[in-house]
């Protein structure tokens, strides 16, 4: 059987030994529940032959007290391994959990695209939650297990050596047919695990579509998706679970086996006269009780092999690492900065032959300039925030902001001079001072009501019954597009960036709530440089240079005033379009 003991010592080390002291009395209480049981049968012996022999009523009444003092003792010890066990696994899976999470929060966007949020829960919880037993007693009960066999084999050997060496060999023959066995359901575990990662994926991927599904007449679509996952499901658990009962019937069928040989060993040796009554009913009792550590090893060995899948799961995440490396040193200054494109060429795919998303984009934006980019539905124009953002790398050409190369900044530095506000404002289901400073306590709640006031939404707050305390939801329940929208500028106000991102903001909002908006924006751009990702050109009104992308590239770039005089340019032209409607 090859265990993977690099990946199982690494995590036993990494979660267990800042607990190491209920990791010790875990130890002591179930090795102690193993001594009693084997020292309790002995008593029980002892009370068979004074009893058989004639012998005093004050020794069977010390037998039956000590017999019974133990038999509590071991229960005592199995409830405080019980208690210690779950505070152990509980603490350690969640703290598995937390580095889980952070490490998928680290990795760049391409490996999101590649798995659906549905998909990472099952990882970061469901692989996770099969670890609890591992981490509070798997290891302890294999190993505490073989010590209550060995010492049983060894008590066996002075009661009697013919009884000792049968059962021995019996042992090691049992344990080695499981021991042979057990890798046997390792990859239908697997299987199984992942299609449980598709099929939450989908559920979540479906949820958060249901209105979309419905309106277009999709639901008969999505059930048949789930239908299918679940026909792949079933016959994955069917084996994985043939392979656990094989392990179970063998099991059974090996007790079977062992008691016979006990009673056949017990019959001739009492023939013989070689053993009192007691010491037959002692090789008996702990050839029954060697079903016990053989039963539970079986047990854990089962537990095992979807363990070891899961640590399998969770060790590929740990090793996966991002495409971004954070290796910048680069301080950028406060305040508005220039930005510059260079033969910019990117795309998402990793196959050489996939089209460019960006092809040689190339542009120069002076600090405190406004920058309009317009384009078509897939021409590029987001990519350029993310890349500014730096959520992906380009495959060729330079990005600077100010005079330093974008890989030369370090990347919670370029994340805090660059602020983006998308149309799909996001918020988290915490109080409205955490969405707004996202769980920054150092920003003072007299900062935050400031720019409240002056984005006009201090009447708003003021209407909510606990003010910057009040819960929201994370579908902006109680919010309007517009106040939402609203919400998304005073954040990137109280980062106070140098560079400002705008991707159609104001796209979905009344005629009102768009002129409270323009004016907020018209605030947030003062000295600073921006970017406007616009779909009509009504929005372009404060922007000093334009750039139109189409297909990836470069169609048209150069200041607003000289294009828009220029009659042959393409911006010129979709003025008058806009004109003529």
């Amino acid at each position: 059987m090859a265990i993977p003991l690099q990946q199982y010592g690494s995590l036993l080390a990494n979660y267990l030994k800042p607990q190491w002291q209920r990791v010790l009395g875990l130890a002591i209480a179930l090795l102690g529940s193993i001594v009693l049981q084997i020292v309790n049968p002995q008593i029980l012996g002892y009370f068979i032959d004074t009893a058989a022999s004639g012998g005093s009523p004050q020794a069977l009444l010390t037998a039956t007290i000590a017999f019974t003092t133990i038999a509590l003792l071991t229960q005592v010890a199995a409830i405080a391994a019980t208690y210690l066990g779950e505070i152990v696994a509980w603490s350690a899976t969640n703290a598995l959990r937390i580095d889980l999470a952070a490490r998928c929060l680290q990795l760049d966007l391409s490996f999101h695209k590649a798995h659906t949020p549905g998909e990472l829960l099952e990882r970061i919880d469901g692989d996770v939650n099969l670890l609890s037993r591992f981490f509070s007693q798997l290891v302890i009960h294999v190993l505490g297990n073989g010590v209550l066999l060995i010492g049983i084999l060894i008590v066996l050997c002075f009661e009697n050596p013919l009884a000792g060496l049968s059962l021995t060999i019996f042992a090691l023959m049992a344990l080695s047919l499981l021991l042979g066995q057990q890798r046997m359901a390792i990859a239908p575990w697997a299987e199984y695990r992942q299609i449980g990662a598709e099929f939450y994926g989908t559920i979540g991927e479906h949820v958060a579509g249901r209105e979309d599904l419905r309106a277009n007449g999709a639901v008969g679509y999505a059930m048949h998706r789930f239908f299918h996952l679940l026909q792949r499901w079933l016959p994955v658990y069917q084996q994985a679970r043939f392979a656990s009962t094989v392990l179970w019937f063998t099991s059974v069928g090996l007790f079977t086996v062992g008691n016979a040989i006990a009673l056949a060993i017990s019959a001739y040796l009492w023939s013989q006269n070689a053993i009192t009554i007691g010491t037959a009913y002692l090789i008996f009792h702990y050839a029954n009780l060697l079903a016990q550590p053989i039963e539970l090893i079986r047990e854990e060995l089962e537990q095992l092999q979807q363990v070891e899948a899961s640590v399998h799961r969770i060790g590929e995440l740990f090793h996966l690492q991002s495409a971004i490396e954070d290796r910048g040193q680069a301080v950028l200054p406060m305040g508005a900065c220039d930005v510059a494109f260079d033969r910019v060429c990117f795309r998402y795919e990793t196959d050489n032959d996939a089209a460019w998303t960006l092809d040689r984009v190339s542009f120069s934006l002076p600090a405190g300039r406004v920058l309009g980019l317009l384009g078509r539905t897939g021409s590029g124009k987001s990519t350029i925030a993310r890349l500014l953002l730096r959520l992906y790398d380009i495959q060729s050409g330079a990005i600077r902001i100010g005079e330093r190369a974008i890989a030369d900044i370090p990347l919670a530095e370029l994340r805090q001079h660059v602020g983006l506000v998308t149309q799909d404002v996001q918020l988290f289901q915490a109080t409205v001072r955490d969405n707004l400073t996202f769980f920054d306590a150092g920003i003072s709640d007299a900062r935050i009501l400031e720019i409240l006031e002056e984005l006009k939404l201090g009447e708003w707050l003021r209407s909510l019954s606990d003010g910057l305390n009040t819960q929201l939801g994370s579908d902006s329940s109680g919010l309007s597009a517009g106040q939402a929208q609203l919400l998304a500028l005073v954040r990137v106000f109280l980062k106070n960036p140098g560079l400002v991102i705008l991707d159609e903001a104001s796209s979905r909002l009344d005629p009102q709530t768009e002129v409270l908006l323009e004016g907020a924006i018209s605030r947030l751009l003062v000295n600073r440089t921006a970017i406007v990702i616009a779909h009509r050109l009504q929005t372009l009104h404060r922007a000093d240079q334009i750039l139109i992308l189409d297909r990836g590239q470069v169609l048209e770039y150069g200041d607003l005033a000289t294009l828009a005089e220029r009659s042959n340019s393409r911006f010129a032209r979709l003025l008058e379009a806009n004109r003529v409607e």
